[in-house]
Order: structure tokens, then sequence, then C-alpha cells
């Protein structure tokens, strides 16, 4: 055997060169160790195991990748690949800001049931000409308030404080009707402004509370439960369509999949994690009643009403059983 023959017999007895593997790189503006981080290491362990040697998931927790804002912008310019975003995806999808409406949802079920409901359908078609593709609704949870000058109660409780919100109009209006001087930041800048005292305060899920460490400099937590924000996994079309439409199909499914794990994960952590706050700050319930009362007026709001739609408000109440 001449030695190109032989050189030739090597090549071809040596194991075919697996083919590039597909990087999927995600965002996240909250930190490490919060619920958003506990979901999209679900996420890449599923996916990589649906998908054997096809994708390598790469996870970027506080705004690694850039500004919230500043991601879902590239999603649309096809610069990034994904994202999983909360408040700030309004944005960029009016009608997902019916998550908005304060006191819409009474549990995770009302949300699952609306996410399988002709308006969560409507929500997802909401993103239709971003250059972005809802994949699943992922659990945030209720939010909550705290401040370090007094416990929330009674909306007149929030008169005078400076309460940090997403930068959301509808969050921002919400807050100012309750009483509140609403203060839109992005999440990254909030630990720094409540330990200066730029803020008194900010609302968000209990899990945050406790792995953005706000407790330290935070004194009450009032359990308001003022709306349920879910998280939403999105990706650019640009890399959706990309991929080999099989490959894309499981990234999709999977998402999907992991969607109710994320529910039973939040009921169940949300619980603990409030029970352990109580040691670490005060913890208070509030008049649920006199907040809803003093929140009616939002329902109306053209700042809500015109933003995301009378019928999606409409087939939301359908779906939820709401007259």
């Amino acid at each position: 055997m001449t030695k190109h023959l032989l050189f030739a017999a090597t090549i071809a007895a040596l194991p075919a060169v697996a083919s590039a593997q597909t990087v999927l790189q995600i965002n996240s503006s909250l930190p490490e160790g919060t619920f958003a981080h506990v979901f999209l290491q679900e996420y890449e362990t599923r996916l990589e195991a649906a998908a054997p040697g096809e994708i390598d998931v790469q996870i970027f927790m506080g705004s690694t990748l850039g500004k919230e804002e500043d991601v879902l912008q590239g999603l649309s310019l096809g610069t990034h690949q994904a994202s999983l975003s909360a408040s700030a995806v309004a944005q960029i999808n009016s009608r997902s800001a019916i998550f908005d409406l304060p006191y819409l949802f009474e549990d995770r079920a009302a949300v699952q049931a609306f996410a399988a409901s002709p308006a969560g359908e409507m929500l997802a078609e909401g993103f239709d000409g971003t250059g972005m593709v809802l994949a699943a609704m992922w659990d945030n949870g209720f939010r909550q308030i705290t401040n370090d000058v007094r416990p929330i109660v009674v909306p007149a409780d929030l008169e005078g404080l400076k309460i940090r919100t997403p930068t959301s109009k509808q969050r921002v209006e919400m807050f100012n009707t309750l009483g509140a001087n609403a203060t839109p930041l992005s999440f990254g800048e909030v630990y720094s402004a409540l330990d200066q005292g730029t803020i008194d305060g900010q609302e968000n899920p209990a899990n945050v509370v406790d792995t953005a460490k706000l407790y330290e400099v935070q004194d009450y937590m009032s359990l308001s439960n003022h709306v349920y924000l879910p998280t939403f996994l999105v990706f650019s079309e640009t890399f959706l369509a990309g991929l080999d439409p099989a490959l894309k199909d499981t990234v999709m499914s999977v998402a999907q999949d992991v969607a109710p794990w994320s529910f039973e994960w939040g009921e169940t952590t949300d619980t603990e994690t409030i029970a352990a706050l109580s040691d670490k700050i005060a913890v208070n319930e509030i008049d649920f009643a006199a907040f809803q009362a003093a929140a009616a007026p939002l329902y109306e709001s053209p700042t809500f009403v015109d933003v995301i739609g009378a019928d999606m408000i409409a087939a939301t109440k359908a779906a939820l059983g709401i007259e």
C-alpha cells in the first residue's frame, strides 16, 4: 500500500468530526441565584439533554450582555439571541402590559389558564413584527413592596415614599395612583439606590428580595401581591430562522415544558422564602380591600386601556371568568 493510500485509509478509519454546536446565549437582568437563574439552568439541562451535542446553552446573568432594554432591542436587530425578561417586555409588546393591571390574577393556576387561552395567544401574537418570538411564559411571582420607612398596610402608608418601579408607564401610574412617588430605574441600579437613600423602597417578588439581598437595605416587606408578572423567554427571529427546523422545534417545545415546573417551583419557594425572610426583614399583611378599591380606577385609565387594548382586557377577563 502506498503512503497516499495508507494515509487515506487512516483518515477514513477516524470517527467523523462532530458538526459545530449551535451556541445559544440567554440574557437576564437578575443576578445569579435568583429564580430566573434557576429556571434558565433547568432549561439548559433539559434542552441539552433533548438535543445532545447539537446546542450549547450559555446563561448570562446580571445584565452581562447589556441592560434588559438594550438586549431586547438587540433581539429585534438580530444582534442578540434570547432573553428572559419581565416588565421591560411591555415596551416591545404592549399586550403584555395586561399583567400590570392590579389584582387581576388570583393565583398561579389563573396565570396558567390565561397562558393556555385565546388571550394567551393574543399576547404571543403581539410580538409579530417585532423581530422576536415568545417561546414560553415562566413564573416570576406576585410582587411585594419593601421600604425602609414604615410598614405598608393601607394605600395612605405609601404617601411621600419614593418607590422604584420598572420602566413601565403602567407600573408608574399604578404607584402614583396608590399614593407613592414612582421612580423608574433599571434593576441593576436598585440596590445602590436603596443603599444611598436615593429611593425609599421597591417592588419585586419575595425571591428577588432574598436573592438580591435587598433585605440588607430595607426594613419592611409588605405582602401586597399587587400584580403577578411572569417572565417571558423571548428569542430573536433571526436566531430561530438560522436553526435546523427540528432543533428549532426542540428549542421551543422544551421552553414550554419548563413552564408548569416553574410555576410549581415558584409556589413552593414563595412560601419558604417569605418564612425565611421574616428573620431578616419585618413582614406584614396589607388591607387587601383598601388597595383593591384604590386601584379600581386603573381599569378605566387610558394608560392601561389604550396600551393593552380593550380587546385584550376583555379576552383576559373571559379566560379568567371575570365579568
